[in-house]
């Protein structure tokens, strides 16, 4: 194993004065970006929270396009990616355990609202991204998130939810400090 570590052509090759990984499940590095994605990043999403939907038969209604009520749902994961990598940077896995489960200051949703652009059909896979806007409030921002197709190779919907900050502990909206 050592010398796996000593190869410079091994994927597992740490060069002198370089750290490894933060954990032995962390990748040594991310790969370049697909062009899908560098999209989303130019757009000024957040690169950590890009998340794919897979679009399944199910998800058609009577005019045999994804219904928009599954959209939402769509956003809802994707904003949950997002509040997932917000929680590492803010505290590690710990952090973000304790926001997931409503436990200290975390995250609620306030509002939502949904531009349907284009229709979205079986098969397909959509790539959400979100990007926070900078707000002068120190207890709410706005989240903005933005649906891709890769079959249409287009943007298909966007969305704004207000977030607000809340301690659920005190049951009340708060300033994170």
């Amino acid at each position: 194993l050592q010398d796996a570590f000593r190869d410079p052509y091994s994927p597992f090759h740490i060069a002198p004065g370089q750290a490894g990984p933060e954990s032995p499940d962390s990748p040594p590095s991310l790969p370049d970006p697909t062009p899908s994605q560098a999209k989303l990043i130019s757009m000024g999403c957040d690169a950590g929270s890009l998340w794919e939907q897979s679009v399944v038969w199910g998800h058609h209604d009577s005019f045999r396009h994804v219904n928009n009520a599954h959209y939402l749902r769509f956003i809802e994961s994707g904003r949950m990616v997002w509040l997932m990598a917000l929680g590492k940077v803010l505290g590690g896995e710990e952090r973000v355990k304790a926001m997931l489960a409503g436990q200290g200051v975390s995250l609620i949703l306030k509002s939502a609202s949904i531009n349907f652009r284009r229709p979205v059909t079986f098969p397909d896979t959509l790539l959400i991204g979100q990007k926070p806007i900078i707000s002068s409030s120190r207890t709410q921002f706005t989240l903005n998130a933005v649906l891709y197709s890769y079959s249409q190779q287009a943007i298909v919907a966007d969305s704004d939810s207000v977030l607000v900050w809340y301690d659920y502990d005190n049951l009340r909206k708060c300033d994170p400090g």
